[in-house]
């Protein structure tokens, strides 16, 4: 789908505040490790990742996910009572019922008139709620909406490391559940606006989005646990990849060389080198977060956005493709004109 009149009024987001490295969760880990002859430091040796960020276990998905919201607001300068939605694309969830979207809406003091509910859609709720906010600015039914994500990991890394400490686990069971040590936590808000309302905006072209979902055996995630087929989960997700990069060639005028930055939804440091060379993207135009990160879920690309904004990486006019692959098996891929 293509937008004419839709922009990106700003985009915040907020790391969370404890940083827990790869060698601190092995060694919890060292006995089971040992005993299944699996060698230290394949955690950072295998993801690349070297550490990760958590909030304490009480802090909950909707202070994560107000704190962006707030900064967003601020950045916009546009009153809060103009917004007509709020969707939170949270994976993390403070209940079950009311929604986080309700929390948040609450703690933002919106008005009775802005719509809010949580979207699940994986790794790519977010991006799937910058579609549903762009179709609704497009159409005309609000002038500005706001998607907002909070991710905690805290708890499902603690469980997950309670349950691999187990004396009855073996290697199967280990490297099923190794990929939820690698997620991370974080907070990010995008407020989206009318076009010819916001001047100074950066426009959102348009998205494609493409379904693989007889691999939804892939990843499987409970509050409490994470099980993934870690290399099946590669290998079919950059066949999906490919797939979706032919589509936005088509929808969105995509051609070798034609972005200036990738943005990237970033699970490992082999999932985003393999990603980049299928489709043969630049790594000089990759910003890498999952060092220090890991997996932030759905809030990755905006967090990654919002990150290559401050450090000066995306200039007014450069085209920005924004990519994500979420467990089901899914794929969406957009671009933002800076």
């Amino acid at each position: 789908m293509r937008f004419e009149n839709v922009a990106i009024c700003s985009v915040a987001h907020v790391d969370a505040r404890d940083r827990v490295t790869s060698t601190e969760l092995e060694a919890a880990l060292a006995e089971p490790m040992h005993r299944l002859g699996i060698p230290r430091g394949i955690l950072r040796g295998l993801t690349g990742i070297v550490a990760r960020r958590m909030w304490d276990a009480s802090f909950q998905p909707s202070e994560a996910a107000t704190a962006a919201a707030e900064v967003a607001i601020e950045r916009a300068g546009v009153d809060r009572g103009r917004l007509g939605i709020l969707i939170n694309t949270s994976v993390c969830r403070d209940y079950i019922e009311p929604s986080t979207a309700a929390l948040v809406h609450r703690n933002l003091g919106l008005g009775s008139d802005c719509v809010n509910f949580d979207l699940g859609n994986a790794c790519l709720g977010f991006l799937s709620g910058m579609e549903i906010v762009g179709n609704m600015i497009e159409r005309r039914q609000i002038d500005y909406g706001i998607v907002v994500d909070g991710e905690n990991s805290r708890y499902v890394v603690s469980k997950t490391l309670e349950r691999l400490r187990q004396p009855d686990v073996d290697e199967a069971f280990f490297r099923a559940n190794f990929a939820t040590l690698t997620l991370g936590s974080g907070g990010a808000a995008m407020m989206l606006g009318r076009s010819d309302l916001v001047p100074h905006g950066h426009r959102f072209v348009g998205s494609v989005t493409v379904a693989a979902t007889e691999h939804n055996d892939l990843c499987h995630g409970q509050v409490d646990q994470m099980q993934t087929k870690t290399r099946e989960l590669l290998v079919e997700g950059i066949k999906l990849a490919k797939r979706t990069w032919d589509a936005a060639k088509v929808e969105l005028g995509w051609s070798p060389g034609c972005l200036d930055e990738y943005v990237l939804h970033q699970v490992s440091k082999a999932h985003t080198e393999k990603l980049a060379a299928a489709l043969e993207l630049e790594h000089e135009k990759i910003l890498t977060t999952y060092e220090e990160l890991g997996n932030v879920g759905p809030a990755a690309v905006p967090i990654v956005l919002s990150k290559a904004v401050e450090a000066g990486r995306v200039q007014s006019g450069n085209r920005v493709g924004l990519l994500g692959i979420g467990s089901g098996l899914n794929c969406s891929m957009a671009e933002v004109v800076w």
